[in-house]
């Protein structure tokens, strides 16, 4: 299952060097709501590997700054703590195993 994560959860994420998906979305998006249920797949199949999960836009702004989310749904994928990778509107599951795979390498 995603992780519902808050800024400060977020940033424990990142900052501790794991491979990190955070889904920036917001429950008014309709992509992101379509994008909802890959994510929950993403996690299924790779949460032992990956610490994957969602962030409410309108809920938490600290990430959302940090990262100039701007459109939504934003993914942004994280290794050893730096941003790596980002993608921005509605993909399908096989473009995100191939955005995260590489970094599990």
């Amino acid at each position: 299952m995603a992780k519902e994560f808050t800024d400060a959860s977020a940033k424990e994420a990142i900052e501790s060097g794991k491979v990190v998906v955070i889904d920036c979305w917001a429950p008014w998006c309709g992509p992101c709501l379509k994008l909802g249920p890959l994510v929950e797949e993403l996690a299924e199949k790779y949460g032992d590997k990956a610490e994957i999960g969602k962030i409410n836009i309108d809920e938490e702004g600290d990430i959302t700054a940090e990262y100039a989310i701007r459109s939504i749904p934003t993914i942004l994928f994280f290794k050893d703590g730096q941003l790596v990778d980002r993608t921005v509107g509605l993909l399908k599951f096989s473009d995100l195993e191939g955005h995260l795979q590489p970094l599990l390498g």
